[in-house]
């Protein structure tokens, strides 16, 4: 999702603003733009290309400066174009735009709700708009009420914004002085290292190389950057000090290596993701969750789990964990619907919110919400450990992914799904419902882990052959039962995402009861087929696809006897893996999206539309 990065310097600050976004490119962004202020006004170059076209474009317009913001957008009002692209200026550069010459230069993650209200007002005052955002609203709303003092004028004109946003300002009346803003999207302070330079940013990874100094900024927090000092206020317009945590953030994209994309990487790398998320687990012990874990599992009675995406398709699959083996009633609500509907909540209810960048707004948002209505026993299940879902739960587990580059997550979710059956097989503990020989038993599983992935990994010459047909295909279905059907929908996600091919899963048992339609022989149908309880049941939904001159693809077990014949595709998995099976059935699905859309010239690793981290409403 959008990107900010906001710097005061006694030196030239625009490579240290590109290289930031160059590093927060992995988020996806449609446009890209940087302001610094210049002897005289102000000065911006804006990109519809990719971060290297703007550094080209600053390199041939000469803009340096000492003081200055850089953004990567993703849309939200406004197509993507030059016009609507960060930062914005009041009333535009010069006098473009028909006003006074430009002042105030602006950017902004998030969404004002209230934005045509405040577009009324402000035309009536004389201003006109260059744009279709929201975020120009914010720069001409701080403009009218400035009067010499920019903190004073954006701690008042943040008062009359709804929404949520993130906002980084500078005026060419004041050098040497950023203020920036937040509620409902994350912002950071870092403290720079030399020459009294510190800098704003929406992620600690746009400072990485530049400062490890890292303050972060909390709900309704308003922070004045200067050279050599900052400081901030909280919403109650009461001055703070906030913590400077050392952050070690990754300097920039990992090596490529061997891989043509960065998904691809990251289907591969699994193996060892998982092995360090479950690195130090030599027993079920709830201090794996945090401090005072054991306290507040001993007291619940029933979960709720909130996510979106692909983080909910983990949590749709843990319900079958949680309630199989941990006999605890379990709910996974979509974040974006829960907090938008009336709820019956109980404070005995563990609420687990999973997240790989633990800065989700709808899943942020959903999480105060349950919190409000007394819900207050939290934990989330994220790849970031410094992240504000980390911060705002009580309890946690951190998975240890790494950065994951692809929009596509793959790695992300393997190890929450690790992470999310090490919180059920505690929880089964505390509640008295896991033997010594069953803990032993899935110890032994887990550990195994790494290997069975690898071992699934080495089909992907035989998915390769799958992803030819796919390529031509418009249209698939992808059919689960039971644990596996969440595993299905995430199949198809992955396909939908990065191919653009339409792709819905279903239950398969639901077959009958519609999609049945749909089954011709252009529709392949990718069946995930383990050699469980519902084996047979599914066998019998697989006719139905056959009588129908429905295409198989199949991903089956060893020991299901599937066999390939007319009609029916067939990948064997090395092995039956049980309860932890999701996390070895869904690789294949992952390199049957990645290689179809490599053979369908797509681009894989920033598909079109969507952003990494989803930091809007």
């Amino acid at each position: 999702m959008c990107g900010i990065v906001g710097a005061v310097s006694t030196r030239n600050i625009v490579p240290i603003l590109v290289q930031g976004l160059q590093r927060l490119e992995y988020r996806g962004y449609d446009s890209c733009g940087v302001a610094v202020y210049a002897p005289g006004g102000l000065k911006r170059a804006r990109s519809t290309d990719r971060v290297a076209e703007l550094l080209t474009q600053v390199e041939q317009d000469h803009i340096t400066g000492t003081t200055g913001i850089a953004h990567t957008r993703w849309a939200t009002h406004g197509a993507p174009a030059v016009h609507n692209a960060h930062p914005h200026f009041s009333h535009g550069a010069g006098k473009e735009a028909g006003g006074k010459p430009g002042r105030i230069a602006l950017v902004h993650n998030g969404i004002i709700e209230n934005h045509d209200e405040l577009r009324a007002v402000l035309r009536a005052k004389g201003y006109e708009f260059a744009s279709q955002t929201d975020t120009e609203v914010i720069c001409h709303l701080i403009d009218s009420v400035y009067d010499g003092d920019l903190f004073e004028a954006v701690k008042a004109a943040v008062g009359q914004l709804h929404g949520a946003y993130a906002i980084a300002v500078f005026c060419k009346d004041e050098p040497h002085r950023v203020v920036g803003a937040r509620a409902g999207s994350p912002l950071i302070l870092g403290v720079g290292l030399e020459g009294g330079e510190n800098f704003l940013a929406s992620d600690a990874m746009a400072l990485a190389g530049v400062t490890d100094q890292i303050v972060y900024l909390e709900e309704g927090d308003v922070v004045d950057v200067q050279l050599g000092k900052y400081w901030v206020i909280d919403k109650s317009h009461k001055p703070v000090t906030r913590p400077v945590k050392t952050v070690q953030a990754h300097s920039g994209a990992a090596e490529l290596g061997p891989y043509r994309h960065y998904m691809q990487k990251e289907i591969f790398e699994q193996p060892r993701a998982v092995a360090d998320t479950l690195e130090g687990v030599q027993a079920i012990v709830p201090e794996l969750f945090g401090d005072g874990a054991f306290r507040v599992f001993k007291e619940i009675d029933s979960v709720l789990i909130l996510a979106c995406g692909t983080s909910y398709y983990s949590g749709c699959t843990a319900k079958y964990w949680l309630e199989g083996i941990a006999k605890i009633p379990t709910q996974v609500e979509i974040a974006s619907e829960y907090r938008y509907r009336e709820s019956v909540p109980s404070p005995s209810t563990l609420v687990v919110t999973i997240s790989q960048s633990g800065e989700t707004a709808d899943t942020l948002a959903a999480l105060r919400h349950a919190q409000g209505l007394g819900m207050t026993k939290t934990l989330t299940v994220c790849n970031v450990a410094t992240s504000a879902m980390v911060r705002e739960c009580k309890l946690a587990y951190i998975t240890r992914a790494g950065v994951e580059i692809g929009v596509a997550s793959t790695k992300a979710f393997t190890t929450q799904l690790a992470g999310l059956f090490l919180l059920t097989l505690v929880l089964a503990q505390v509640k008295g419902r896991l033997s010594e020989a069953e803990e032993a038993a899935h110890l032994k599983a887990m550990r195994h882990l790494p290997a069975a992935l690898s071992a699934v990994l080495a089909l992907e010459p035989q998915v390769i052959s799958w992803s030819e047909d796919f390529a031509g295909k418009e249209n698939a279905l992808f059919l689960g039962r039971g644990l596996h059907y969440p595993i299905a929908l995430e199949g198809a996600l992955k396909l939908k995402e990065i191919t653009y091919i339409h792709a819905e899963a279903y239950a398969a048992g639901e077959l009958k009861h519609g999609p049945l339609a749909l089954v011709t022989s252009e529709m392949p149908v990718v069946t995930v087929a383990p050699n469980d309880t519902l084996l047979e049941k599914l066998k019998s939904n697989m006719q139905e696809v056959r009588a129908r001159g429905g295409v198989l693809y199949v991903l089956a077990d060893a020991d299901t006897r599937i066999e390939s014949e007319a009609g029916i595709h067939v990948i064997r998995m090395p092995e039956n893996y049980g309860p932890l099976s999701p996390l070895l059935h869904v690789v294949p699905l992952q390199l049957l999206a990645y290689h179809t859309a490599c053979a369908r010239g797509t681009d894989v690793d920033k598909p079109r539309n969507l952003a990494k981290s989803v930091t809007v409403e």
